[in-house]
């Protein structure tokens, strides 16, 4: 059973290995990283673990019983008790329900051991995958923005550090 990890410097092999191999995979739905990311992956993993050591970023992977990474859940840009959540999953592990509970998971940490009130996140509109993770996982839908031509949907949801459990409630 695959365990969600909080990012330690030893994570570092194997998650340049899970970026490597869903290279291709990722960049078909978001941004491709380039090839800086790779050749200067240890000084990323570096600053990345020195972010969450100041609080400004929770970082996340989930892992399988040998160590190989499937995926990363990310809190970035903490601030005034709120946080941006992004994902990935590796190809291979995608349509059983590994996004669904790792976001889950993280959004319970968030509340629970952050301290977080509200998540925020955003997916392109024409990816139906991850809007259904971020649905099934209590975020709600509070607009749509074009990004570089593409249409966006932003989201938002509360967490029980607030007193609220799954999505934002009408008037809550």
């Amino acid at each position: 059973m695959p365990e969600l990890q909080r990012l330690r410097p030893d994570h570092a092999p194997a998650l340049l290995a899970f970026e490597r191999e869903n290279r291709g995979y990722f960049a078909r739905s978001v941004p491709d990283r380039g090839d800086a990311y790779f050749t200067g992956f240890s000084a990323r993993h570096a600053a990345l673990l020195a972010e969450q050591a100041d609080g400004s970023c929770h970082f996340h992977v989930l892992v399988d019983e040998e160590g190989a990474v499937l995926g990363r859940v990310n809190l970035v840009d903490v601030a005034d008790g709120e946080a941006e959540l992004g994902y990935r999953i590796a190809e291979r592990a995608t349509g059983h329900g590994l996004a669904t509970s790792a976001v889950r998971q993280v959004c319970g940490i968030a509340g629970a051991e952050y301290g977080l009130r509200a998540l925020r996140a955003a997916t392109y509109a024409d990816n139906a995958g991850s809007r259904a993770v971020l649905v099934r996982a209590g975020f709600v839908a509070v607009g749509e923005v074009e990004v570089e031509g593409r249409a966006e949907v932003r989201y938002r949801r509360e967490t029980a550090a607030r007193g609220l459990i799954g999505p934002r409630s009408e008037g809550a």
